[in-house]
C-alpha cells in the first residue's frame, strides 16, 4: 500500500474550477464512502478549503489508485475527465509525504506562512477519522504532517512571510477605502465559522467601529458576537442580524466580507443594488466563499468594489520569496526524509521478525533431536547447551539484523528485505504479511500528464512527468 495525493489549488486551477470541485462539509462522509467503494482505495481524506481540494488516499497501485479518485471527482465535479485533468497534481509515494508536510507548513498555501491549514486538516482528519475513512497509515501520516506543520511555524519565521486569505482580503478593502486603516469603519459578516471568525478577530484588531454578522444560525451568529465584544477594544461594538436583513444592514456598511460553507451564493444582486440607492460612497465587497457565496453580477454594480479569491490570487502566486521560506523548505524535506527512513526502516522489521523465528525454531527442533538421541543427558547440561547454542544464533544474526535495519532507511531499503528472505527462504506471509515496500520510484504528476497516467498501461509507478520526491510544485 502506498499513499496518494490527487488534487487543485490556486496554483493548479482557476477558482472557476474550483468551486466546481469544492465539498460542502455535509458531503465529505458520502465522498468518502464512494472513494472506499473503489476497488484501490483503503483509506482516504478530504481536504476541501478556498483555494484547494485534495484527495489523500492510501492505495494498492498508482494507476488503479489515480482512476479511482479522478473518477469520483469528476462524476462529483460534473467534470469530463479530460477537462478535469489538466487541472490536477498528483503525488505518489515518498512525494506525497513530502507534499503533506509542506501543505502543512503553509509552504503551498495561497499566502506563504499562513497557519489555518493547520486547523483545516485537523478537521478534514477528524471529519474522515468520524466516518471510518481512516487506518493505520494515514492516521500516522496526517499526525506527522501536523506535528512537522508546528514546528515550521516555531522554528522558522515563515508565520511572518504572510499572516492569511482574510487579511490579505482585508489590506485590499483598505486599499479600496482610501488606504487609511480600518480604524472606525462598519463591517458587515456573512457568515460566522471559521473565516467569519477569523475576519471578526482582524476587524477588532484594527479597531472597526461596528461589527455586524449576518449568519442563517441566530445561535452561531450571537456566539460570534459575544467572542468579539469579549475581546473588543474600546469603541468596536458588535450585533447580530438576520439573513434577510442585508439590505438593511449595508446602507451604512465600508465592507462586507462574505465567507461561508453554503454551495450557491447567499448574496443576490438585489439587496445589494437596494443598499447602494443614495449613497456616494463606496462599498467593498470581499468574497472568500468556495464556491463564491456573492453573486459575481454584484462586482459590476455602480459602486461596488470587489475583492475575490480571482484578485487574491492574481496577486499572491508566487509572491513568497526569502530566508523564512527556504528555512521552512530545508526543515520539510529533513522531516520527510526522516520519517520516509523510519518507514522504511519499519517494513524491514516483520521479515527480521521472521528470521529469528526461523532461528528459532531450528534450535528448537535441535535440541528435541538431541532429547531423543541422548534421553538421559542431565538436565542441566541439556540448559547449558540450549543456552549456548541461543547465545551463538543470536550474535550471529544480531549484526545482518542490525546492519538491515539501518540498510533498510536508504531509497532501495526494501531490497535488502527481500535479500533476506530469499537467502533464508522465508515466507512473506508467514512474516506477518510483510509490509509492502513503496513499490518504484516517487513521483510526482501535473497537469495534462495525469491524463497520460490514466491511459498509460498498468504498471507499477506513474512514468510521465515524474520528478524527484525533493520538488514539490
Amino acid at each position: 500500500m502506498s499513499v496518494l495525493v490527487v488534487g487543485l489549488s490556486h496554483r493548479s486551477a482557476p477558482v472557476e474550477v474550483l468551486e466546481r470541485l469544492s465539498v460542502a462539509p455535509g458531503d465529505v462522509s458520502k465522498l468518502l464512502e464512494e472513494m472506499l467503494d473503489r476497488t484501490h482505495v483503503e483509506e482516504a481524506v478530504v481536504l476541501s478549503t478556498c483555494n484547494r481540494i485534495e484527495i489523500c488516499a492510501v492505495v494498492d497501485a498508482f494507476h488503479g489508485g489515480l482512476g479511482d479518485v479522478t473518477d469520483v471527482l469528476g462524476t462529483h465535479a460534473g467534470f469530463p475527465i479530460g477537462e478535469l485533468s489538466e487541472h490536477l497534481f498528483v503525488h505518489y509515494a515518498g512525494s506525497a509525504v513530502q507534499h503533506l508536510f509542506a501543505l502543512a507548513a503553509g509552504l503551498d498555501s495561497m499566502v506563504v506562512g499562513e497557519s489555518q491549514i493547520l486547523g483545516q486538516l485537523r478537521g478534514a482528519y477528524a471529519a474522515a477519522d468520524a466516518a471510518g475513512a481512516v487506518g493505520k497509515v494515514l492516521h500516522e501520516l496526517v499526525q506527522q504532517a501536523l506535528r512537522v506543520g508546528k514546528r515550521v511555524h516555531a522554528g522558522t519565521g515563515i508565520d511572518e512571510a504572510g499572516a492569511s486569505v482574510v487579511s490579505e482580503a482585508l489590506r485590499d478593502a483598505d486599499r479600496e477605502l482610501g488606504g487609511v486603516g480600518l480604524g472606525g469603519t462598519r463591517a458587515v459578516i456573512v457568515g460566522a465559522g471559521a473565516m467569519g471568525a477569523l475576519a471578526a478577530a482582524h476587524l477588532r484588531r484594527a479597531g472597526a467601529g461596528e461589527i455586524v454578522v449576518l449568519n442563517r444560525s441566530a445561535e452561531r451568529g450571537e456566539r460570534l458576537v459575544e467572542k468579539v465584544l469579549e475581546h473588543a477594544e474600546q469603541g468596536t461594538t458588535a450585533r447580530y442580524a438576520p439573513m434577510d436583513s442585508l439590505a438593511e444592514e449595508l446602507r451604512d456598511a465600508d465592507l462586507m466580507l462574505a465567507c461561508t460553507g453554503a454551495i450557491g451564493h447567499v448574496v443576490d444582486v438585489a439587496p445589494v443594488a437596494e443598499a447602494l440607492t443614495g449613497r456616494t460612497s463606496p462599498l467593498v465587497v470581499c468574497d472568500l466563499g468556495l464556491p463564491r457565496d456573492v453573486d459575481p453580477a454584484v462586482g459590476e454594480l455602480a459602486g461596488v468594489r470587489m475583492v475575490d479569491l480571482i484578485t487574491l490570487q492574481r496577486r499572491l502566486l508566487d509572491t513568497a520569496d526569502g530566508g523564512s521560506v527556504a528555512a521552512a523548505q530545508t526543515m520539510v524535506d529533513a522531516e520527510a526524509q526522516q520519517y520516509l527512513a523510519g518507514q522504511r526502516s519499519a517494513e524491514v522489521t516483520p521479515t527480521v521478525t521472521a528470521l529469528r523465528r526461523r532461528a528459532s525454531e531450528v534450535v528448537d527442533a535441535e535440541l528435541l533431536r538431541l532429547d531423543s538421541r541422548l534421553p538421559d543427558l542431565d538436565g542441566n547440561v541439556r540448559e547449558e547447551l540450549s543456552r549456548t547454542v541461543r547465545r551463538v544464533v543470536d550474535k550471529l544474526l544480531h549484526t545482518p539484523t542490525v546492519q538491515v535495519k539501518r540498510l533498510a532507511e536508504g531509497p532501495d531499503g526494501d531490497s535488502y528485505a527481500a535479500a533476506l528472505r530469499t537467502l533464508f527462504e522465508l515466507d512473506p506471509q508467514a512474516a506477518a504479511a510483510v509490509a509492502a515496500p513503496v513499490r518504484g520510484s516517487d513521483a510526482s504528476v501535473d497537469g495534462g500528464d495525469v491524463t497520460a497516467a490514466l491511459n498509460a498501461p498498468l504498471g507499477p509507478t506513474p512514468s510521465i512527468g515524474s520528478r524527484p520526491p525533493e520538488q514539490i510544485p
